[in-house]
């Protein structure tokens, strides 16, 4: 088991990125074609001699206008961001947007202002592109969980594994009985003419204290669902993270009996077709 261990930890991935991971295009779009007439009018601002002349101008036209300055400063409006004002009150940035004066006031504190009639930005457009893209990086910590996920979907749909995603443990009265009452949602479930498989997947590039919750809690969870005839646990695990949680997870790999790794679960494919007994790979 020693050998196994160390063979896994070999194959450890440093990253499970791919080149679609670092920014989500398809929403940043989205996002700016949602707000991209009143942008549009906001154009209107860049290079104006007379700033309060112009807000004026699009006011009378469209006053929602406005109602999008705070993508300018890289703030979303459902955060609901909250600033002090001049006397130190505490109000919501979006009531800045509600008068002309309330307008004059944010362009003139952002520095927004001198910005647009400097013309130091060309177009609103093209400018919030740029601020959405920036945001969206705030979003990477959620791809990654779902890229492994979306890594482990493909290697099983090209290695022609049926299988089901996001199943809950509540469809089977045996396993909802073992784990009491706390109710498990599965990433995949495969599921043979002898064994379900309920399976758990994870990608770790840093290190922390919750890799050593993780393994605990699949290690109680495997010992239960492995009790259980004809269900298996299997946890499919990869990063360098786990480098700094050796030890733990080394403890769960004692307990588990089905752990892989992206280069090794194709022997769990494998498995699923000829319908091994529950053993390391």
């Amino acid at each position: 088991m020693l050998k196994d261990f160390d063979r896994f930890m070999s194959q450890l991935k440093e990253t499970n990125q791919t080149l679609d991971f670092f920014c989500d295009f398809k929403k940043i779009s989205q996002n700016v074609e949602d707000i991209k007439l009143s942008l549009c009018m906001l154009n209107s601002l860049i290079g104006s001699s007379d700033l309060r002349k112009s807000v004026e101008t699009i006011w009378s036209r469209d006053k929602k206008a406005f109602s999008v300055m705070d993508i300018l400063v890289a703030v979303r409006t459902r955060d609901k961001k909250k600033i002090l004002d001049s006397v130190g009150n505490c109000i919501s940035l979006e009531s800045m947007f509600t008068s002309i004066d309330s307008v004059m006031t944010f362009l003139t504190e952002t520095g927004l202002g001198d910005v647009l009639q400097k013309q130091q930005i060309k177009n609103l457009v093209d400018y919030v592109f740029g601020i959405e893209t920036g945001l969206d990086t705030n979003a990477r910590k959620n791809r990654s969980g779902h890229v492994m996920e979306n890594m482990v979907s493909n290697i099983l749909a090209e290695a022609g594994v049926p299988f089901r995603q996001e199943v809950y443990s509540r469809e089977w009265p045996s396993i909802t009985e073992v784990l009491g009452d706390d109710e498990k949602r599965f990433d995949f479930v495969v599921e043979t003419p002898s064994t379900v498989y309920l399976i758990e997947v994870n990608f770790y590039s840093g290190g922390g204290s919750k890799l050593n919750e993780v393994a605990r809690s699949y290690s109680d969870i495997a010992t239960k669902i492995n009790s259980i005839d004809g269900f298996e646990f299997v946890w499919i695990t990869d990063g360098m993270g786990w480098r700094s949680a050796k030890n733990k997870l080394q403890e769960a790999y004692g307990i588990i009996p089905s752990v892989y790794n992206l280069t090794s679960i194709q022997e769990f494919i494998g498995r699923c077709f000829n319908g091994s007994t529950k053993e390391h790979p």
